[in-house]
């Protein structure tokens, strides 16, 4: 792998860190964007059980404040449980909009990892190219720099093109999981509002 590295030339290393920070946050959204660390489906209604039994205090607003990001949108609700059905959907949806605002992280560097790494990759094939034309001298090309040349060119449009599909795969991924828990707890809230203002039993 290093001898590839080497071959690669200088123009890699861009693509090497992209790449290492691309992994990284793969890593780190597919950890924290599991269903049932972002929106449990058994979390309503161990709260609306504990509403029934005790209603709402301060104990039980701070437990599910800091339980996952279904539990901070029906904090929202609940801290507004006397007002009216439309003040707490507002509530609700403020608190949705910051939840789904950190649902979000680091897609965004992610997917520009995903679309700059071709760019990085056509660049290495530039500087690559360079070093062809370079070769040349007035009594015939010199057959190192000429293969190193081709070397940076090719390894860098490859490795470039190699960082950017699996980064665009996981990039889309994530953002069609960020949409289906956004929408999940949108539904769960809803359904508090209803339980109690009395139009659903749950």
């Amino acid at each position: 792998m290093f001898s590839i590295i080497q071959a690669a030339g200088w123009p890699i290393w861009p693509i090497i860190l992209a790449s290492i920070v691309a992994v990284g946050i793969i890593g780190e959204r597919l950890w924290s964007l599991r269903m049932g660390k972002v929106s449990p489906r058994d979390l309503l209604p161990r709260v609306l059980q504990e509403y029934r039994r005790s209603g709402v205090h301060p104990d039980m607003l701070t437990r599910l404040q800091e339980h996952s990001p279904l539990g901070q949108v029906l904090v929202a609700g609940l801290r507004n449980i006397d007002s009216s059905r439309e003040i707490m959907k507002e509530s609700i949806e403020e608190a949705g909009r910051v939840v789904a605002h950190e649902l979000d992280r680091y897609l965004t560097t992610l997917g520009t990892i995903a679309s700059l790494s071709p760019l990085m990759g056509l660049f290495g094939t530039l500087i690559g190219m360079i070093e062809i034309f370079g070769s040349g001298t007035t009594t015939g090309s010199n057959p190192v720099q000429l293969a190193h040349g081709i070397s940076i060119a090719l390894y860098n449009a490859a490795f470039g093109i190699l960082v950017a599909i699996p980064s665009m795969i996981f990039y889309r991924h994530f953002r069609a999981k960020v949409d289906a828990l956004v929408l999940e707890m949108e539904l769960q809230a809803l359904k508090l509002v209803e339980v109690v203002h009395g139009e659903r039993r749950i």
